[in-house]
């Protein structure tokens, strides 16, 4: 593994999980008449022959299909947004009698209540094998050129990952805007912009970041050098994004916990029309729609149709099966791993064991002396086991460790305020069993620290074992060099696929546990409000990663599509930890491949990859009407008239991905065509690992290119060998081509049926 360790910005606080309920939008409106509105996403059909030359024209047409008496009226408007690029239609605020009227109408295709999304939420650069004099930062410019677009919950403007020192000016395609004050906006933050009509009912709000996700994001997407970055003395080193010198362009779209769709589908409309090069979606819904039905979705494919790249968080649903979002095959879809450091406190315990957990809060001043240790909930209640707010008022704790389980719904940070409200000194946090050996670094407001599941039971047995068990905890700092790293972490969703399962996800693993980036606010109440950094975790921090991976591929390799960038990145991936032993998942088992995909993102790797899977936007076609589409839902998508009876349809496995999913009764065949990106003569063996009770033939089975960007096709034959796997539903394995330089490696799963 050519891991190295990278400078960039990743930090955890509690793991946001970015679930989105699926809530429709409250009314924003007084009038009795809107009392009982909902926000409608609504897609219309454009008149046949015409086209629009300016967005008032179009806006007029959709103005057409308002009754009369809404667009007549003197209170606040209810269209809310007309879309020009990302779909063919508008939002508006209707009753359920307007919206009959409005689905009465010549050209109405569908409508839906909005849904809210939520965010799924130094050392990385280093890590990921990013280096200042040599490799892809150097080959790439560090970035210099591109433009990223987050859309998020704004940006903290005068922080200095936001500096532009050393970048020049925007290229001349970007179109975009700056609505932050006076000259907040310069070279690295070229344009800031809010879209909350649909979370304020009012306009003119600042994109100015209020909790720090967004600036998190930003920051490792493409943050600044920054020397001297440190969350409480902890990780210490210099702060970098993945593409330092890109440019970013913010999209406020979250107010809070919420991210209305509406407000989502605006910024996406925007950052199609101003002119990024990659657009990083750290949001997520809480379980999969169909893609017709997915304003991510719909929206992605808009852009990728205009050579832009998007990548999105895989969501922080795990490590349950089928519990990933945000998985449309032209959106690369990112799961979350672990590096190779730790911020370690260790619970030690009077029989002498001792067990290494994490915690950034590490106070200097805290004895190593021994204290009373107790279990919160040796009432016998649940609540108290995973110290509820409000629930240890009936035991004395003053001055003793408290022991917590994790759980319940109850933040990590919230169960040590409740042991701190009843005076306890010190918490140990045990996870639970499905979060295994899965850690995170939060700023606790209390002396604490998180152990595994295993350990938790440890600590818990000594309790009962001894008559007065005690422990404190030994803070030990910043530690790297973790050598099971990258390891999945619990909370990333998993495959498969469930809106296309012949399409393997997630695509990728990128850093996104204990992850320090660029914070509005200080943590530790001081006055020095400019550099400061915070720890978070969660697929909201792998996403920008791999977005500011995307972006140094984007600057080495202009020409490339999104699907190539893509396809580099997955097919270079890792599979390996730094022990060179295969990647774990939560429970220190093989991660499997629906936990990692591809793999851990290998950026040197993916700049010089060999071979790229090219898709171009019209190949998804036939792909969307063989997943029983109708033409109006593929139209949707495709935003043009699409009669799939006119479309040779093709199975999910003949997409040319990089990647295989094969659900396995009789024997199928599938075809690719991979791209030489490498040297202009060369060849390439191909290595099967089959899936235990699969035969895999591959015809060639030797690949000879003599020019640059020549196309080669193979096809690949799946069959059972007698019943196939006889214990499992599922088997995996891979195929890879291999050169004297370059191996292009591509995952396979097989379900039986």
């Amino acid at each position: 593994m050519d891991y190295f360790l990278l400078i960039a910005l990743t930090l955890v606080l509690s793991f946001q999980i970015h679930i989105a309920q699926g809530s429709e939008l409250l009314p924003t409106t007084e009038s009795p008449e809107t009392s009982n509105s909902k926000t409608y996403i609504i897609h219309v059909k454009r008149p046949e022959g015409k086209m629009f030359t300016q967005s008032e024209d179009l806006e007029s047409w959709y103005h057409s299909f308002m009754p009369p008496t809404v667009m007549s009226s003197q209170e606040q408007p209810r269209m809310i947004y007309s879309y020009q690029n990302v779909l063919s239609g508008f939002a508006a605020r209707l009753t359920q009698e307007e919206l009959r009227t409005v689905q009465e109408k010549n050209g109405f295709i569908s409508a839906h209540p909005e849904r809210i999304l939520r965010r799924q939420t130094t050392h990385t650069p280093k890590f990921l094998g990013l280096q200042e004099q040599m490799g892809l930062w150097k080959e790439s410019n560090f970035g210099k050129g591109v433009i990223i677009g987050v859309l998020d919950s704004g940006i903290t403007p005068d922080h200095p990952s936001f500096s532009d020192a050393g970048m020049p000016p925007p290229p001349p395609k970007w179109k975009g805007r700056c609505e932050l004050n006076g000259t907040a906006c310069n070279n690295k933050l070229i344009g800031a912009r809010s879209f909350n009509i649909a979370a304020t009912a009012m306009k003119g709000e600042a994109p100015i970041d209020e909790d720090g996700h967004g600036t998190h994001t930003a920051s490792t997407a493409a943050g600044a050098f920054v020397d001297y970055a440190e969350v409480l003395g902890n990780a210490k080193g210099m702060a970098a994004g993945m593409a330092p010198y890109a440019h970013l362009a913010i999209y406020k779209v979250c107010l809070g916990e919420d991210c209305p769709e509406s407000d989502i589908l605006a910024a996406l409309d925007a950052a199609v029309e101003d002119g990024v090069d990659v657009i990083s979606i750290s949001l997520g819904l809480s379980e999969p729609p169909p893609f017709f039905n997915d304003s991510t979705a719909i929206g992605a494919f808009a852009a990728i149709q205009k050579g832009i790249f998007v990548s999105c968080a895989a969501g922080n649903f795990g490590p349950s099966d089928g519990s990933l979002v945000n998985g449309a095959p032209w959106i690369l879809t990112v799961g979350a791993s672990t590096i190779d450091r730790r911020i370690v406190a260790a619970a030690k315990l009077g029989n002498g064991q001792e067990f290494d957990g994490e915690s950034v809060f590490q106070p200097s001043n805290f004895s190593t002396t021994l204290l009373s240790l107790a279990y919160a909930g040796k009432d016998g209640k649940q609540e108290s086991a995973l110290c509820a707010n409000g629930s240890l008022n009936d035991i004395d704790f003053r001055g003793k460790v408290v022991l917590c389980e994790r759980g319940g719904g109850i933040a990590r940070i919230a169960k040590g305020e409740e042991v701190k409200r009843v005076g306890g000194a010190a918490m140990i946090l045990m996870n639970d069993k499905i979060n295994g050996f899965s850690l995170a670094a939060d700023v606790h407001v209390l002396p604490a620290t998180h152990v595994s599941y295993a350990a938790g039971l440890k600590i818990k047995a000594y309790i009962n074992s001894s008559v007065t068990p005690t422990a404190t905890i030994l803070f030990k700092g910043t530690i790297t060099g973790d050598s099971q790293s990258p390891a999945v972490s619990s909370f990333s969703s998993r495959g498969p696929n469930l809106p296309s399962p012949g399409i393997l996800k997630p695509d990728i693993i990128g850093p996104g546990v204990n992850i320090l980036a660029a914070w509005p606010f200080p943590l530790d109440n001081s006055t020095n409000s400019k550099l400061t950094f915070n720890i978070m975790s969660g697929t909201s921090m792998s996403c920008p990663h791999l977005s500011g991976i995307a972006a140094l591929l984007k600057s080495s390799h202009p020409h490339w599509s999104p699907a190539a960038i893509k396809s580099a990145i997955m097919t270079s991936a890792d599979t390996l930890d730094l022990e060179n032993k295969p990647i774990v998942d939560e429970t220190l088992q093989p991660a499997n491949i629906f936990a990692t995909g591809s793999g851990h993102v290998n950026p040197s790797r993916a700049n010089d990859p060999g071979l790229v899977y090219d898709i171009q936007p019209e190949d998804y076609i036939p792909y969307l009407c063989g997943l029983g589409y109708s033409d109006r839902e593929v139209g949707i998508i495709a935003h043009k008239t699409v009669r799939c009876s006119e479309t040779s349809s093709i199975p999910e496995g003949e997409l040319n991905y990089p990647s295989f999913s094969v659900v396995l009764g009789s024997s199928q065949t599938f075809t690719r065509t991979v791209t030489n990106v490498g040297e202009a003569y060369s060849s390439y063996v191909v290595l099967v690992s089959a899936p235990e009770g699969v035969d895999v033939k591959v015809q060639p089975n030797k690949l000879y290119f003599s020019e640059a960007n020549q196309k080669e096709t193979y096809s690949v034959t799946f069959s059972r060998i007698g019943l196939g796997n006889k214990t499992e539903e599922y088997a995996q394995g891979f195929l890879k081509w291999v050169s004297s330089k370059h191996t292009v490696r591509s995952p396979i799963s097989v379900k039986f049926v």
